[in-house]
């Protein structure tokens, strides 16, 4: 990266600090290159994420939006500022072809906890500005965090309207937990239309991260706050396990579908705010937080008793693994370590135990892999972790859950919390259904929604406050957001109460 001169961020000359000079008329009648939006993440007390992809034709067949073959330089900035008066680091960096035209930029020598503005600049065009932070630093509390926490966005299921009230909460972060895009085409009920069919390429898989993050609502979400973001099986294709693949269509070869899933992961990687291809993760928020961010879908064992809902003993079976023994014994790890008030769990699927009247459960969840999830509770008992909150996403439906040490008694401990979000817009408009379902074998479960929208969560040194944010509608724009439940946990003393 080279480092340019912080006086100076213009288009075709000289002016003062922050200055936006406008371009001429010329580079103005050519279209931005910005129009994928802006996006930050993976904050540390002084540093963070940038990120943009240049696309001029973003839903280009090959993947590649229009752009050149040739490298394209991209300048940024960061200011404590909207109006840039004051730069505090900036630099330029080249987008590369084989890159899909995406930059990842680490702006440093930031201050802990503090706010701040960012801005690119390529081709003669400047980039919408987003809004990031960094966390407290190191051994401090700093202030209570706000946090969104979101999943499951299929684009064809409806609009993105609750992009758009995450970004007017002002959160502080934004959780993402898995189901960005759907490699998939033509569902039922659609309410708008994919470009081209199932992503295979990595072509494929670009046009569709494109299309997406073309959307308005999506872009205002990514510019309001930093983002921590995890896949679950739609980035790549649903319910598949590891190398194992979870359909059966479109036909194709080991080696084709291996060449599928790397290609899914190079675009995951392309077009989020990460640091590395590396997606778990810890992410220190000063001594308040300690976010554990997992992988559980390409490390863990195939589902047992196929994929979905069922009576199935095989999911008891020892040293069943979802997340693969080398990140198990990093989370057990890094739960030893007690610098944080919370060891947040952000994750994709099912946690807490959820079965029907006659013991069925879904596969594809934790209830696959009861030994590994035994194993993490014992772990984080052994370890004495005070305060474990289990965020997830996956299930297009709202949940919260207090888990258990022993799920076969009622009357067993509580010795952790699960809060899952619902879908932004996956399963449609969903209905106004609130009754918790099988709740006399899931007594434990305290709440349920199946209205889509987002989980607003404060963190504070004393409680954490849970928001279910909850839409009547995603089949058409503008809906407005309300509150369907509040709940509260005191720290050190697990267990869900109503507000």
């Amino acid at each position: 990266m080279t480092r340019i001169d912080r006086r100076y961020f213009v288009l075709g000359g000289v002016a003062t600090a922050g200055s936006l000079v406008l371009p001429s008329s010329a580079v103005a009648a050519t279209p931005t290159p910005f129009q994928l939006g802006v996006a930050s993440g993976d904050p540390d007390p002084t540093s963070v994420v940038l990120w943009t992809r240049l696309a001029v034709k973003p839903l280009n067949g090959d993947g590649h939006g229009g752009m050149p073959s040739r490298p394209v330089t991209v300048q940024w900035q960061v200011s404590p500022n909207s109006r840039f008066t004051r730069i505090v680091a900036s630099g330029s960096v080249n987008a590369r072809y084989t890159d899909g035209h995406a930059v990842h930029v680490v702006a440093r020598g930031l201050q802990p906890g503090a706010s701040y503005f960012y801005r690119f600049r390529a081709l003669g065009h400047l980039s919408p500005i987003g809004r990031t932070r960094t966390t407290p630093a190191a051994g401090t509390y700093g202030p209570e965090l706000r946090i969104a926490v979101a999943s499951c966005a299929n684009y064809e299921n409806g609009y993105y309207t609750a992009y758009r009230r995450i970004a007017e909460e002002d959160p502080g972060m934004v959780l993402f937990l898995g189901d960005y895009i759907y490699e998939d085409t033509g569902v039922t009920g659609r309410v708008r239309s994919h470009a081209g069919g199932e992503t295979v390429t990595l072509g494929d898989y670009r046009r569709r991260y494109a299309q997406y993050r073309s959307d308005p609502d999506l872009q205002a979400a990514h510019a309001a706050a930093p983002w921590l973001v995890v896949p679950d099986d739609h980035e790549v294709e649903n319910n598949y396990a590891a190398l194992v693949r979870g359909n059966t269509r479109p036909a194709l070869t080991a080696a084709q579908w291996r060449a599928r899933r790397a290609a899914a992961y190079r675009a995951y990687y392309e077009n989020m705010p990460l640091r590395s291809a590396t997606f778990y993760r810890r992410v220190r928020w000063g001594r308040l937080a300690n976010f554990h961010m997992l992988d559980t879908r390409r490390f863990r064992d195939d589902q047992p008793c196929g994929d979905y809902w069922q009576v199935c003993a095989a999911a008891d079976a020892p040293n069943r693994t979802i997340t693969g023994a080398a990140q198990e014994k990093w989370l057990l790890d890094g739960l030893a370590q007690h610098g944080s008030v919370w060891d947040v769990l952000g994750q994709q699927v099912f946690f807490a135990r959820y079965f029907d009247d006659v013991g069925g459960a879904n596969m594809d969840a934790w209830d696959g892999y009861r030994d590994a999830r035994d194993r993490l509770q014992r772990g984080w008992l052994q370890r004495g972790v005070r305060n474990p909150l289990v965020l997830t996403g996956d299930v297009h439906a709202a949940f919260a859950n207090d888990l258990l040490a022993d799920y076969r008694d009622p009357g067993s401990a509580v010795i952790g919390t699960e809060l899952i979000c619902t879908s932004i817009t996956s399963d449609g408009d969903g209905t106004s259904k609130r009754e918790v379902p099988w709740a006399g074998v899931n007594p434990h479960i305290k709440f349920y929604s199946e209205r889509r929208g987002y989980t607003m969560v404060t963190i504070g040194r004393h409680a954490i406050r849970a928001d279910f944010r909850v839409l009547p509608r995603v089949s058409r724009r503008g809906a407005a957001v309300s509150t369907a439940a509040s709940f509260v946990v005191e720290a050190g003393r697990p267990g869900l109460h109503t507000i």
